[in-house]
């Protein structure tokens, strides 16, 4: 029998790639046809703290995980799992207490309670990229933009930028939600391939790193920074002041860099020196883990 998911969405796209990626990392270790999974969006559940059950429901078969990343799935991902069973599962820090979920999966910079339900991960869950062949001589530029945990030094951006793209490789750059209007502006005569946020079609990102031998993305985009490291290219960051003393995103990009997963330092690459990475792959870690605790053997693996 297939192992049967309700994956909760609430229309965040952040939080439902998260979700996604548990997906694909529990088919990793299962196989294709073992893992089937119902999307069920929150919008649609009905599930309120005293609403009543949605009949929908009733026509699905019962789930052995009850999924969802985001404030809005938790209610409907408890009231699930305490109507149709199933172990309930939470991706990120939940708003509602930790021991309320079978499982919550939490990046270690959140500094989470070290609970026995509790799986951490180094930053968010990705999902996989596809499966093409990396170009040493492609470089992709990523900015991000302000945020709560970093300033944007724009003479740093800038002198980053101005060095990265006198490299010669063939530069793709792209900018974010969050980045200075102008930014790419700035950059038309510099003979890279710009493309803004906007125009970029879904699948664009994933397509480009895949294809990139070089990843460079700014200090504040962490959710870049592990998307990136799904790729088989040398990855780098560009470092931006922090906003506070104590940053846990700071903090784990350091992480990173310590590990030798990530520079931050320009002119590390060279083109004589590069070798395709192995993708960070922590979905298949994470749904291993999930696996094991539940006493779910893997293929050719014998029962707990």
């Amino acid at each position: 029998m297939p192992l049967t998911i309700w994956r909760f969405l609430d229309g965040n796209r952040a939080h439902e790639k998260q979700s996604a990626a548990l997906l694909s990392g529990l088919r990793s270790c299962l196989g294709e046809a073992k893992v089937d999974c119902h999307d069920i969006p929150c919008s649609e559940a009905g599930f309120s703290l005293f609403g009543g059950v949605p009949a929908v429901l009733d026509t699905l078969p019962k789930p052995d995980f009850v999924v969802g990343a985001g404030h809005r799935s938790h209610w409907p991902v408890l009231r699930a799992r305490r109507h149709f069973g199933g172990r309930s599962v939470v991706i990120m820090k939940p708003s509602l207490p930790l021991h309320w979920f079978d499982f919550a999966i939490i990046p270690e910079h959140d500094r989470p309670q070290p609970l026995a339900n509790v799986i951490l991960t180094q930053g968010a869950l990705t999902e996989p990229l596809p499966a093409l062949d990396p170009d040493p001589c492609r470089g992709l530029l990523l900015f991000g933009g302000p945020s709560k945990h970093f300033h944007w030094d724009v003479q740093a951006v800038t002198t980053a930028t101005e060095q990265l793209l006198r490299q010669p490789l063939q530069w793709v750059v792209s900018d974010s939600r969050r980045t200075p209007e102008g930014t790419l502006t700035q950059l038309a005569d510099s003979g890279a391939e710009l493309w803004d946020w906007h125009r970029c079609p879904p699948g664009w990102l994933a397509e480009q790193m895949a294809r990139a031998g070089r990843i460079w993305v700014t200090g504040d985009s962490i959710s870049m920074v592990f998307e990136a490291l799904q790729s088989r290219a040398q990855v780098g960051i560009i470092p931006l002041p922090s906003r506070k003393p104590a940053n846990k995103v700071r903090g784990a990009v350091q992480r990173l860099v310590d590990q030798g997963l990530v520079w931050d330092r320009i002119g590390s690459f060279s083109r004589d020196n590069w070798q395709p990475r192995e993708p960070f792959n922590q979905q298949v870690s994470c749904a291993r883990a999930l696996l094991h605790r539940c006493g779910i053997p893997l293929p050719n693996q014998e029962p707990a």
